[in-house]
């Protein structure tokens, strides 16, 4: 492990390594079970899946406080010397989760990858801070309904509509700074989105403040913020625009040119 994942395994308190046989596998299926609350055929990966891809050479790794479980990570080898990491979950608030991935990037670098991918909720606004801003890692394609129909207490009752990040393993150059002022294309207006007549090299589109309790107590105005997300982000990615940063007010800078 480098210095930089061995100092943020400390700061959060866990000690980080690649989980083993049935009886882990399974502790790494409850702490995904109580994260998620999946229904029983919409688990993240079965105990199976995760023995396999561990024996087959994959990434199924875990962070420990003490015996305890508090986060895990299973990836499989992709194309183009890549991991494509599948799912990650962890504890919330002491940085176990970054500490996972750098532990994912150390794992991938002695393996001779060259990047790390993976999908997240382009609505979920502190998932895309995390992996734009504090990661450093940039989307690359905009995937609509990308799972189907998902039964977790999260996720249900949306289309799984995903972004795939793409992390290099090796850092290049920086991300740019997403603009401090741009025009704003899509924006949040009383708490719905709305979609404005704006042009200019790089735009910005709005994500809702949180859009998982907006499933809860609005899901129409949820589902107004996953069409409109759709139909702007989407459509300016297929379009051939990319994103190169994330605001602090939580929008998307895109270059569209």
């Amino acid at each position: 492990m480098t210095r930089q994942s061995e100092e943020a395994a400390a700061k959060a308190g866990v000690v980080i390594r690649e989980l083993t046989g049935i009886a882990e596998f399974r502790e790494a299926d409850r702490l995904f079970d109580d994260i998620w609350h999946p229904g029983p055929r919409n688990v993240p990966v079965p105990v199976e899946l995760m023995a396999g891809l561990a024996h087959g050479g994959g990434y199924v790794a875990g962070a420990f406080d003490g015996d305890a479980l508090v986060g895990a990570s299973v990836g499989f080898l992709a194309a183009g010397r890549a991991l494509h990491s599948h799912v990650t979950g962890a504890a919330v608030g002491r940085g176990i989760g970054y500490a996972l991935k750098l532990h994912q990037r150390d794992w991938c670098r002695e393996r001779g990858l060259e990047r790390i991918t993976w999908t997240f909720d382009p609505l979920v606004r502190r998932n895309a801070r995390f992996n734009l801003v504090k990661l450093g890692a940039l989307p690359q394609e905009y995937l609509p309904d990308f799972y189907g129909p998902m039964a977790d207490a999260i996720n249900e009752g949306d289309a799984s509509d995903r972004l795939l990040a793409v992390w290099p393993v090796e850092p290049g150059e920086p991300p740019a700074e997403s603009p401090a002022r741009a025009p704003v294309l899509l924006s949040c207006a009383d708490g719905r989105p709305l979609v404005r007549g704006a042009a200019g090299e790089v735009v910005l589109v709005a994500t809702p403040r949180d859009v998982e309790e907006l499933r809860r107590t609005d899901p129409e105005a949820a589902a107004e913020w996953r069409s409109a997300v759709r139909a702007v982000l989407g459509g300016l990615m297929g379009a051939g625009g990319r994103v190169i940063g994330f605001t602090d007010r939580g929008e998307y800078a895109v270059a569209v040119n």
